[in-house]
């Protein structure tokens, strides 16, 4: 599912995580500050994942999530940065995103057997 570049994804989070295969199991959803809403909380707890998510400083209450899980999340953002190295992938030149697809899919390749 691709968004506006200046539009965060939390809209969309159900439509993506529809999306996810039901094999292996999700147990565990590590998320930004980004992601901190009661809707995307209730959601993932009534399909029994566990939201790992910070609350942002506003919450009146701060929520508890597991601090040694949510550290995980660095190697995502390092996987993330290392596709937007790429000049293509990072200004997105193509136009039809099955063609965007496909080229995340090549890089994500090469950065792996590198």
């Amino acid at each position: 599912m691709l968004t506006a570049g200046q539009c965060h994804e939390s809209p969309v989070f159900e439509t993506v995580l529809a999306q996810v295969p039901p094999e292996p199991a999700v147990t565990h959803a590590i998320m930004d500050k980004g992601y901190d809403s009661n809707s995307i909380r209730e959601h993932l707890l009534a399909q029994d994942i566990v939201p790992v998510i910070p609350s942002k400083s506003n919450r009146t209450v701060a929520i508890e999530y597991d601090h040694d899980l949510y550290k995980l999340r660095e190697k995502v953002e390092r996987f993330f940065n290392q596709l937007k190295q790429f000049r293509r992938i990072a200004t997105r030149y193509e136009k039809l995103s099955q063609t965007f697809l496909a080229l995340i899919h090549l890089v994500a390749a090469w950065i792996i057997i590198k």
